[in-house]
């Protein structure tokens, strides 16, 4: 049983998100739990109230809490992706109805912000040459999608 689960607050669509997700990362992703809200929560009995999931082996919990708290980039989901090709189908498959950010951010179609980073980015940002971190941290802050080899070479 995990211990911490991060817990994210949607409107209405708790299901859908989940289902979403899971359809994204596959693997080791999965539903786990629903629940649904009873006659003690006025208006809302039988819709669902929370949803379990995990994906790619972490659990989450999606709330259908209503529109008062809605994402901000002062949360994101980090991604840890094994290649370049990841981060595109990724990056293509999020904003295709969400909006790119800056840095490898992006927001998904339901708000929730996401962090796609390729395997050697901290690396290349760390680089022992500070001249090189240097050009590697600029370079970044031109780019929406990383790109590995762009940072690699800066």
């Amino acid at each position: 049983m995990q211990k911490i689960k991060t817990f994210l607050w949607f409107d209405t669509q708790a299901e859908e998100a989940a289902n979403y997700y899971v359809s994204v990362f596959g693997g080791d992703s999965e539903v786990l739990r629903t629940t649904y809200y009873n006659e003690a929560v006025p208006g809302r009995a039988g819709s669902v109230m929370t949803v379990e999931f995990r994906l790619a082996g972490q659990e989450y919990v999606a709330l259908n809490g209503g529109p008062q708290f809605p994402f901000t980039e002062a949360i994101s989901l980090s991604v840890d992706c094994a290649s370049q090709e990841e981060v595109d189908a990724l990056w293509a498959e999020f904003t295709a109805d969400g909006e790119e950010g800056q840095c490898g951010w992006l927001k998904d179609k339901y708000g929730l912000s996401w962090q796609l980073v390729p395997h050697g980015f901290e690396e290349a940002l760390s680089d022992p040459d500070p001249a090189k971190a240097e050009r590697a941290m600029k370079a970044m802050m031109g780019m929406r999608k990383l790109d590995i080899e762009a940072l690699r070479s800066a």
